[in-house]
């Protein structure tokens, strides 16, 4: 028979946070599709002793699933890519606020929704692009100058349509307003190489075939082709330059998209929902997104890929995401009245 002590110390074990996690999970629903995201959700099992049920999908059907499951939806948490899919969900009122002293110090205030509804956990940079062999071309310094006419078929670029490029003309959007905006987009569209196609690899493609001169890409696809097992791929890469683009002083930084999270409003596990963002700013976790993934850290001090690091550093849009990812509706309205398809 155990003496009073031995109860007490078994009592207080059975007790410990890592005990009452045991048994319990969270259902994940994430549109992000990459092997390296299998490593995030092994080590918080690890650390928290909380299983993680994974749910994967497209981001609108995601968004709709939790809509129609309503009150008995199992989903704890959503991530998905980029910020118009965030304020999205943040509309259709599938997401619960939460207040997190450990969320709002370490990821800064661009990065996050004002009312806690959803976080960012990583971050892309859309630039522009040019073939290296040719030379950065001269007065090409701001994403404005894109509608330049000295850049006449030289543009490729995927469609009007994805959220990268709604996002993208969603801020500037909030930065010039919409006739200098739709001004811009018309200006860019009349510069395209080729009819909007492809996703953004295919744009690097283009560059050394002789398709196009300038590409509008996210950094995240260049330093994957870096470190492609594929030598064509490497060597279509290492062919390709970076422009940050307006970093002039006074002007307002290179446009940034993120990956983000948010709990879901009926959560079953919303303190263990909680719990993995919070571990999602985590040095670890910050660590398998910026190194494993080549994604930019939202954390200040975390590592960056060598590859990422290689482009060179840069001042960022301090504009908070959820005000471009809002735009993005009207910016697509904008787009494609300007003939951006």
């Amino acid at each position: 028979m155990l003496a009073p002590a031995g109860l007490a110390l078994l009592a207080s074990a059975a007790l410990s946070p890592a005990a009452l996690a045991q048994g319990q999970e969270i259902n994940v629903y994430s549109s992000r599709h990459y092997d390296t995201d299998r490593e995030l959700y092994d080590t918080f099992t690890r650390e928290t002793g909380i299983r993680i049920r994974l749910i994967e999908g497209d981001a609108d059907q995601l968004i709709q699933r939790i809509r129609t499951e309503g009150a008995n939806s199992p989903a704890d948490v959503l991530i998905t890519v980029d910020a118009a899919r965030l304020a999205r969900a943040k509309e259709a009122g599938i997401l619960h606020p939460v207040q997190s002293e450990v969320l709002t110090s370490r990821i800064p205030a661009n990065l996050r929704d004002p009312e806690g509804h959803w976080f960012g956990v990583s971050k892309r940079a859309r630039v522009i692009m040019y073939d290296r062999q040719a030379g950065r071309p001269e007065g090409l310094n701001r994403f404005e100058d894109l509608a330049d006419p000295r850049f006449r078929g030289q543009i490729c670029v995927r469609s009007a349509s994805h959220p990268y490029n709604t996002s993208l003309t969603g801020s500037v959007l909030a930065a010039n307003g919409p006739e200098a905006t739709e001004a811009w987009a018309r200006g860019l569209a009349n510069n395209m190489a080729r009819p909007p196609q492809g996703g953004d690899r295919d744009q690097f493609r283009a560059i050394p075939s002789g398709q196009c001169k300038l590409a509008i890409a996210n950094t995240y696809y260049l330093g994957g082709m870096l470190t492609s097992q594929r030598a064509e791929d490497r060597e279509i890469a290492q062919r390709i330059g970076v422009i940050f683009p307006n970093q002039g002083e006074g002007d307002r930084g290179a446009h940034v998209n993120i990956s983000g999270a948010g709990v879901v409003r009926t959560a079953p596990n919303a303190a263990g929902a909680q719990r993995f963002l919070e571990y999602l700013t985590s040095p670890r976790a910050q660590e398998i997104f910026a190194v494993g993934n080549m994604e930019y850290p939202v954390v200040a001090d975390a590592p960056v890929h060598p590859a990422l690091a290689g482009f060179g550093s840069f001042r960022e849009d301090q504009l908070n995401a959820g005000i471009y990812g809002a735009n993005s509706a009207e910016a697509l309205r904008i787009m494609q009245r300007a003939g951006w398809r």
